[in-house]
């Protein structure tokens, strides 16, 4: 079971109360695959629905919607990519790859079948 554990934090020299908060996860990299392909699809919604209603129907309201949302998706996204290499042994390429793909429009479709084999491999912690 993938645990990460959040240590106190020190604010103005006083310590948080709370020293640990477990977040148990099966597997960081079949969570990362959901979060990525729904990043994706927000992604695409923004290129080409929302950037078309603002720029040829004069709706910039849907940019702001579907923007912030793919925003907090892709924070989300970036947040599950940084658990799965805390908690697997995935090397630093991989990771790159998966993140490139996540800054073009379809490549993360094609990704997704390398992740559900890589979400298949034990999780082996790194040393």
């Amino acid at each position: 079971m993938a645990e990460i554990l959040f240590h106190s934090f020190h604010f103005f020299g006083q310590s948080s109360r709370f020293t640990k908060l477990p977040l148990p996860m099966k597997n960081p990299v079949s969570f990362l695959r959901g979060v990525g392909l729904l990043e994706a699809v927000s992604y695409l919604l923004l290129l080409f629905v929302a950037m078309p209603l603002k720029y040829a129907w004069g709706m910039p309201l849907a940019v702001r919607i579907i923007g912030s949302v793919h925003g907090g998706l892709f924070v989300l996204f970036c947040f599950a990519l940084w658990r799965v290499m805390m908690n697997t042994s995935w090397p630093l390429g991989r990771a790159a790859l998966v993140f490139a793909a996540s800054l073009l429009p379809f490549v993360p479709f094609f990704i997704d079948r390398r992740m559900r084999a890589w979400a298949s491999e034990p999780n082996l912690p790194q040393a």
